[in-house]
Order: C-alpha cells, then sequence, then structure tokens
C-alpha cells in the first residue's frame, strides 16, 4: 500500500469537474415511492427520467404490461421485405448477408445466418474491410454476389446512405432488403424494402432499435409467417441483447422489455459460442440470475468489439453462429487475446495522447484556449482511436477529434471525434464540410477522413465552431447527478430495489447518489492506474458510530492521496471477495467538503404552495423539476402561395412521369419511387436547393412549417394528398416534452425542430408544456392540449383547394 502524509486543502489534486444535481422534491417523490413501493431516493431517480404519469412509471417498471403494436403495423416494408425473403427460401435463391465490422453488425449477421439457414435458405454473408474498405456496403461486394449468382442482397446496421452501391445492384438485377438503424440521409436508397426505425413516428416503441433488433424483428416475422418458430425465436433473443447493449443503444421502448427477457436467458445461454465467451470473460458467477448490462458492456461486448476493431470479423462469426464446443472455445480465445491487444494499443496512444496535450508549449493544443483537441499522429490504430477520445472527453472535458493517417504516404487523415452535451459532432462536420472527403455520425460522435494538407485549417474551424457553442464553464467533465444520500441509506435492500429499475444504460442512467462531508479513513493505488478509498460519514446509527464504504476510483491513481473531506458522487456495486457479498461505491466524481459551486438545473421560481398542490396526485400532475425553458420558434419567410398551382395527389406513380425538373417528396410513410424517369434530382422531406415540384405525401405538422418547406424549396407546383400520420396522443407528448427537457436542461427547446420530428405543431407542443405547468409567457395563447390535438388531425384533412388561398 502506498501512504502519504494528509494534504492540506489548498494543495489538493482534484479532478476538475461541474458537477449538475437534479433538484430534489421530497414531496413528488413521496408520492412516487407510495405508488411503487420504492425508497424515495429510487422515486427521485423516476422523476429525473421524466416519468410524470402513474401510467408512464408502470410501463416503465413492468415493460411487458404495454401494449406492444404488431411489427407489422409499424415497419411499413416489412411485408415485402417477408414476401421477398420467403420467395427466396422456397425458391433456392441465394441470399447475401453484407453486414459490418462493430458489435451490432456482428450479431446482427450472425442473428440473421441462424435463422436463414435454420429456415432452409441458401445464405452466405459478407463484411467489408475496416482497413482497406471502410464502413457499409460497397460495389465489389456487390459486384461478386451478382458475379456468384446471386438473387437477394440483404444488408445489416448498414445500407441506409449506400445510394450508389444499392442502386448498382438494382442495376445487375439484384433484388435489396436495407436493415439498418443510422440517421436517414438526404435520398433514401432504391431498396426493393427498407426496415429503419429512423423512419417510424415519433413515439414508436420500436424507435430505439438498433441494427441487430431490426434484424430480430425480420428473422422472428419471416419464421412466423412460414410456422417454424420452435426452438428458433427465443435463442435468437440471446444475440438481440448481445447486441444492443454493445451497440450502446437506448435501454427504452421495446428494448427495455426484449432486453429483460434476453438478460435472464444469458446465463443459460443455448449457443455455445456465447457459453465459451462468458467462460473466458470470467462472467460465469456459478449463479442463474439474470445478467446486468454491465455484463455486456464491460465483459462480453467489448472481446466482440475488439475483432471488429483489430481483427477479422469472421471470428465473431463463426463463434455465434456455430454449435461446435470446440471451435466455440478456440474463437472464445482468439476474441480474448484481441482484447488484450485492443486494451494495450488503447493504454498506450491515451498516454500518448495525455502527453502531447499536457507537454505542449505553444498553446496550439491548449484546450481551454481552443475549446477542442485535435490530435492526429502516424502510428495510432484506426480501430481504438474512437475509445480513446471517449477517455479524452472524460479527462479534458472538450470536444476530441482524434486520427492517424491512412498509409505511409501520410496524405489521407481518418478520424473520429466524441463530444460532450453541448457540442453536436454531427453539426461541427457540416460546419467543416468542405475542408473534408468523407464524414458521418451524430450528436455525440462521429467519424471523418481529411486530406492532410487541410489539417490546420481543420483545427482553426473547429475551434471556431466551438467557440459559438460552448462556454469557458462547459469546459469541465460533467457529472450528472440524481439525488443526495446519506451513507446510512445505502442499503442491501436498496441495493435490490434497484434491479426494478434495469436493464440501464443509454437512455436510462444508473442512479448516481452524492453524499456530503465524508472522511477519508483510508487510500491505496492499486493496479498501478486506480484509486481505492475506504470512506466514512458522520452519522450516528442506533447500534452507535457513522457508516463505512470502500470506494473505487478506475483510473484515479493521478489524485493519491485524496484530503480528509471530500464530497463524493458514486454508483452502487456490488463486490464479492472469498465468498463475501458487500456493496461498494463506484466514484464518478469528487469535490472538497465545503465546495459551492454547482451547475443547476435551471428552476422556475414558484410559491412552495404551489408546488406541493401540484404534488398531491401523482397520476396528473408533472413529476418533474419546474424549469423555464428557452423556447426558439423561428418565424418563416414570407411565401407567395398564389404564384404556386396547387393539385391533388392521388398516387406518386401516377404524377411522377409528368414531372419535369427537381422534385421533393415529404411526407411521413411515403412509399418508394423510382427516379429513372426524372430529368432532375429527387430528394426528399428536406429541399437541398430550387424545385420545381413540391409532393406532400402527408402535410408538415404546421402551416408554420409549410411556409418554411415551400420558402426554400420555390416550387412552380405543389400536390397535396391528404394523409394522416400517427401522431402521439396527449400524455405521450406530455412525457416525450418532459423528458426532452430533463435531457438537455441548459439546451432551447426548438420548437419547430420538435414539430418535425414527432409531427405536431408548435402550437401544440406549447399547449403540451402549459399542461405540465411550464409558462410560456413569450408565446400566443393556446387551447388545451386534447383540443390542439384535435385541430391538429384537421389540419392533415386539409385539401389542396383550401391551402391555394392560405394566406
Amino acid at each position: 500500500m502506498i501512504s502519504a502524509s494528509k494534504p492540506s486543502q489548498s494543495s489538493v489534486n482534484l479532478p476538475n469537474q461541474r458537477w449538475q444535481i437534479h433538484p430534489q422534491d421530497l414531496a413528488q417523490a413521496e408520492g412516487v415511492a407510495q405508488t411503487t413501493q420504492l425508497s424515495p431516493l429510487l422515486a427521485q431517480v423516476l422523476l429525473n427520467r421524466g416519468l410524470i404519469t402513474t401510467e408512464a412509471v408502470q410501463f416503465f417498471l413492468d415493460p411487458e404490461s404495454q401494449a406492444l403494436p404488431a411489427p407489422l403495423e409499424e415497419f411499413p416494408d416489412l411485408a415485402t421485405s417477408l414476401e421477398l425473403l420467403e420467395t427466396a427460401v422456397r425458391q433456392g435463391d441465394k441470399i447475401a448477408i453484407c453486414g459490418d465490422y462493430d458489435a451490432d453488425g456482428m450479431t446482427s449477421t450472425a442473428l440473421l445466418l441462424r435463422a436463414l439457414k435454420a429456415l432452409g435458405a441458401q445464405v452466405e454473408y459478407a463484411i467489408p474491410s475496416r482497413m482497406h474498405e471502410g464502413y457499409g456496403i460497397n460495389a465489389r461486394i456487390v459486384e461478386d454476389f451478382a458475379a456468384e449468382g446471386g438473387k437477394l442482397l440483404l444488408t445489416v446496421d448498414n445500407g441506409i446512405a449506400a445510394y450508389e452501391p444499392i442502386a448498382k445492384a438494382r442495376e445487375l438485377g439484384l433484388a435489396v432488403i436495407v436493415t439498418d438503424h443510422h440517421d436517414l440521409p438526404p435520398q433514401l436508397p432504391p431498396a426493393n424494402a427498407i426496415l429503419n426505425p429512423k423512419l417510424l413516428p415519433a413515439g414508436s416503441l420500436y424507435s430505439g432499435l438498433a441494427g441487430v433488433g431490426v434484424a430480430y424483428i425480420l428473422a422472428v416475422a419471416l419464421a412466423q409467417q412460414m410456422g417454424q418458430t420452435q426452438q428458433l425465436v427465443t435463442p435468437l433473443l440471446e444475440l438481440f441483447t448481445l447486441g444492443t447493449i454493445a451497440d450502446l443503444a437506448p435501454l427504452i421502448g421495446v428494448n427495455r422489455r426484449w432486453l429483460q427477457r434476453g438478460l435472464k436467458r444469458l446465463p443459460s445461454s443455448e449457443f455455445a459460442g456465447i457459453k465459451a465467451l462468458i467462460e473466458v470473460s470470467g462472467s460465469s458467477s456459478g449463479s442463474k440470475q439474470a445478467f446486468k448490462p454491465e455484463t455486456i458492456g464491460f465483459r462480453l461486448g467489448p472481446r466482440i468489439n475488439a475483432v471488429g476493431r483489430i481483427g477479422d470479423p469472421q471470428t465473431v462469426i463463426e463463434l455465434l453462429t456455430t454449435d461446435d464446443k470446440d471451435i466455440a472455445q478456440t474463437r472464445a480465445a482468439e476474441c480474448e487475446l484481441a482484447n488484450q491487444q485492443r486494451q494495450q494499443m488503447c493504454r498506450e496512444i491515451e498516454q500518448a495522447a495525455i502527453a502531447l496535450v499536457e507537454q505542449n508549449t505553444d498553446g496550439t493544443l491548449d484546450p481551454l484556449i481552443h475549446r477542442v483537441l485535435v490530435l492526429i499522429e502516424p502510428d495510432w490504430h484506426h480501430g481504438v482511436i474512437g475509445i480513446v477520445a471517449s477517455r479524452l472527453v472524460e479527462r479534458f472535458g472538450v470536444p476530441v477529434f482524434i486520427g492517424t493517417y491512412e498509409d505511409d504516404t501520410q496524405t489521407l487523415i481518418r478520424g473520429s471525434a466524441r463530444s460532450i452535451p453541448e457540442f453536436d459532432v454531427f453539426e461541427a462536420l457540416h460546419f467543416c464540410g468542405d475542408l473534408l472527403g468523407r464524414f458521418g455520425g451524430h450528436r455525440a460522435a462521429g467519424g471523418f477522413t481529411l486530406a492532410a494538407e487541410n489539417l490546420e485549417s481543420l483545427r482553426s474551424r473547429l475551434s471556431e465552431f466551438a467557440h459559438q457553442h460552448l462556454k469557458p464553464e462547459h469546459l469541465k467533465p460533467l457529472v450528472s447527478i440524481d439525488v443526495q444520500a446519506r451513507f446510512t441509506d445505502i442499503t442491501q435492500a436498496l441495493y435490490q430495489q434497484m434491479d426494478r429499475l434495469q436493464p440501464c444504460g443509454i437512455g436510462n442512467p444508473e442512479p448516481v447518489f452524492w453524499s456530503a462531508n465524508v472522511k477519508v479513513l483510508d487510500q491505496r493505488i492499486v493496479g498501478q492506474s486506480h484509486l481505492k478509498v475506504t470512506l466514512s460519514q458522520d452519522i450516528e446509527t442506533q447500534e452507535g458510530g457513522g457508516t463505512a464504504f470502500t470506494a473505487i476510483a478506475w483510473r484515479w491513481a493521478e489524485y493519491f492521496p485524496l484530503p480528509e473531506r471530500i464530497d463524493v458522487a458514486y454508483r452502487l456495486r456490488e463486490n464479492t471477495w472469498n465468498g463475501q457479498t458487500a456493496l461498494e461505491l463506484e466514484l464518478m466524481g469528487v469535490r472538497p467538503a465545503d465546495a459551492s459551486t454547482v451547475a443547476p438545473f435551471p428552476q422556475k421560481s414558484e410559491p412552495k404552495a404551489a408546488l406541493s398542490e401540484k404534488a398531491a396526485v401523482v397520476g396528473r400532475s408533472p413529476l418533474l423539476p419546474e424549469v423555464e425553458p428557452k423556447l426558439k420558434c423561428p418565424e418563416p419567410p414570407k411565401v407567395n402561395i398564389s404564384a404556386m398551382s396547387w393539385h391533388p395527389l392521388k398516387t406518386l406513380e401516377a404524377v411522377m412521369p409528368q414531372l419535369v425538373g427537381n422534385v421533393l417528396i415529404y411526407g411521413y410513410q411515403r412509399p418508394y419511387v423510382s427516379a429513372q424517369s426524372l430529368a432532375g434530382e429527387l430528394t426528399y422531406d428536406r429541399p437541398r436547393g430550387q424545385c420545381a415540384t413540391v409532393l406532400l405525401w402527408t402535410l408538415p405538422p404546421s402551416w408554420t412549417h409549410l411556409r418554411w418547406l415551400l420558402a426554400l424549396a420555390k416550387p412552380n407546383a405543389v400536390y397535396v394528398r391528404n394523409g394522416l400520420p400517427k401522431m402521439p396522443d396527449a400524455g405521450t407528448l406530455r412525457s416525450q416534452l418532459s423528458f426532452e427537457i430533463v435531457k438537455n436542461p441548459d439546451a432551447p427547446l426548438n420548437l419547430l425542430d420538435l414539430g418535425q420530428q414527432w409531427w405536431v405543431a408548435p402550437s401544440t407542443l406549447i399547449a403540451a408544456l402549459r399542461d405540465i405547468k411550464y409558462s410560456c409567457p413569450s408565446f400566443g395563447e393556446t387551447a388545451s392540449l386534447e383540443q390542439e390535438l384535435q385541430r391538429l388531425q384537421r389540419w392533415y384533412n386539409c385539401p389542396a383547394e383550401r391551402l391555394a388561398t392560405l394566406p
């Protein structure tokens, strides 16, 4: 044990963090606790997750109690996909699966391989080379499969943005089914069928599916249609569980429902490969109790992902599809070796990156000056730099763009980006788009390629973007905390109750508690880089004395020794040693005990009596901190409606051959149409320039949206079909809004964007905000939420003739 003298408070070295603590409302939490029989601490956690009604809490705690719509009702192209697959299976046509090299892509590929082979299909698979080809289906894969006499091409966890390869496949006579979950591009690929939860309405229970979830739905629906569900559907749930958690998919909706089943199955898996993986990872405890997501996230998933990052994905596909115990053990051992190599690579690159930043003397890598880190080195491995980027974000508290050169010529850079909540990676990449080759991603992460000659310009442009979006107070790692607890509250009973919140992960994070003014009794460095401490809180119990816990702080050895008195933020863990199990704290944050700087969740001032009154009825009142959201609904440009010709739209097939110039198709669940007969460009939903014709399959969610659309597209003609999209009911809309506010409390609510995403008008959103007791003083009066939703239904029945006369 390494010992040290007590440091003075003025000389302590602690993590440079900002704490964001949810306001605690004892009255509301007590009401939820009585309804659910949970500890008030966990009741507060439910409030923090945006669960604002008794019904929402019930569905969260018991997902099986919620009615689940059939996938055939939700996915417009599922029936077409089943018809294509069943025909190919019965005729013996050759089917190819094009997968991806991450855990989601590999488990998706293995799942459909198992399912299709069990149903008698002639099926093979291909995964592009991570190092030489990059992500997604490509022309080589398409041409090779066509040359081998293939008939049906099926993508998993990719394909939604692969317009050219899929167009090539169609030209070669292949039928194509795209199954994917990534964001939709401006132009969808010309596949025969597309299954993607991003095409579903907001609020759908299927909207959070990963690629393996879409594959699971397709496999199960096909087995049901062919009458061969026995000994197939339930085991495939294990692969769904493995891929969903390893891909960091949101653990909400149908994911939560199915994962609860799958986590119970995994300890008794029927698959030889999963059994072997559990064994080599040390995940088997001899107990058949359900796994928790952390078992997959920290043990099974990394071993699968490691192969995709630095090895051959075929290793994982064989592992997950073989029924031979010896082959499974061999492949599992290869996964274990790849993971050890991946860990070593990550350590070396992380240490080198930290040294680059901390030893830099000219300010070019100062995160406080530039508010972003851009790190490029020649010998870093493409496959692991994303992991390192995440660790650097944790350490420095700023967005990190990290990359390496494609080859020895050092002319092309390939990189990954990870971010903090206030910085949108995808928007930043768009801001730098003219400097980049390819790029993609979402708010929190992304990837890009870049000509080396543009590197300094990229540094400057990213710093410019960061200064526009980040304030100095954002440049510290954020610790989001649920509720304050005393050490006497931390009991086995509380820990067991936490199981009712499982599965925890993205979209439903594990509870984070904090305790004030705890005493450090003992501390030591373990495993070279971790810190283990014993903490006590001077609260007298009935038995006398205080309450003490052991705590572990991963990669915190540099903060040794901690001062004697600190505030701590932590998660709870069970630690078993020599047959004895005890609760342990996993430290997430630490600050001096007298600290008063907290990043607050913004609150609206309101008399206490009003708060208490609203807390009286759990089922009707918002169970949320009272906040004053920042609202943004920009005014659209003026549009000359009378200059456009307006026509009713019956079918797209009838009108498309008559059109000249660029065409925009807009709407919910719009069918696929071929663009081959068009002389101009066909785009979807958001105009990228002037369009001669706009086809409204369904109306935008408001007159404001329609004016924006027309102002950007500047069409000569507009065709309108009267279509009613699935809109959320009042309760669902209230829950969605509350969760959006809690998820990003400092971000403005863009009513135009939310309306577009959820298919509701901004006025309906304002009514929903007022319904949950948020004030919107800068906006005009609205009717009740139910009346606004009824008005929205009438808007969607607005004919072309009436729209043409609107001012």
